[in-house]
């Protein structure tokens, strides 16, 4: 069953890193990197503070554990703990994996980081303001997008770009369900 799981994981890999266009290519490696996204985050965070004041600074602390917390988890605890090598550096799919600008990322693969830590950010907020702002759930395409371009330069098998989604969803809710239980009159909506 795990051969099997593993061997669905490999081959739906190779078929998504083989849909490569020079301008898929230059897309998914700008869309994979984080700072492409900081005026529309200063904007929503501006928002926040904005309806929310105090409240909203709340929130936004949230969030910031929610990252933490999820990046120890799946970068510093899970990655090592786990050891499975990424796409781009396991020697039997070398030649087999399309490398867009020389990127392999780090070692390690599972989970990942980046689709844990967007899942998490887009369940945080929606649990937080969904409500207030009914577009909010406008981030759960922004880390599905975020997260398959994992995929498709070949650095995360869509097994790691899973676990790590389902990762930052259950840390979120926890993060929620702690506030919720030690400062509800803290968030815009309990």
């Amino acid at each position: 069953m795990i051969e099997q799981l593993l061997s669905l994981d490999e081959n739906l890999l190779l078929f998504f890193n083989s849909l490569h266009t020079p301008w898929l290519d230059a897309l998914m490696f700008t869309l994979t990197n984080g700072k492409i996204y900081v005026p529309f985050f200063l904007v929503v965070i501006g928002l926040i503070i904005y309806k929310f004041r105090w409240k909203g600074a709340f929130v936004l602390l949230l969030v910031a554990l929610v990252v933490t917390l999820g990046d120890q988890l799946s970068s510093a605890l899970l990655k090592p703990l786990v050891g499975r090598l990424r796409p781009t550096h396991e020697p039997h799919l070398e030649g087999l994996i399309h490398i867009v600008n020389e990127y392999k990322g780090g070692l390690y693969s599972f989970v990942s980081s980046h689709a844990t830590n967007s899942f998490g950010v887009a369940t945080i907020l929606w649990l937080t303001l969904r409500k207030q702002f009914g577009w909010i759930s406008i981030f759960f395409a922004w880390a599905a997008i975020f997260s398959f371009t994992r995929i498709y330069l070949g650095v995360h098998y869509p097994g790691d770009v899973i676990c790590g989604a389902l990762l930052g969803t259950a840390i979120a809710h926890f993060i929620y369900w702690l506030a919720k239980k030690l400062r509800p009159d803290w968030l815009p909506q309990s």
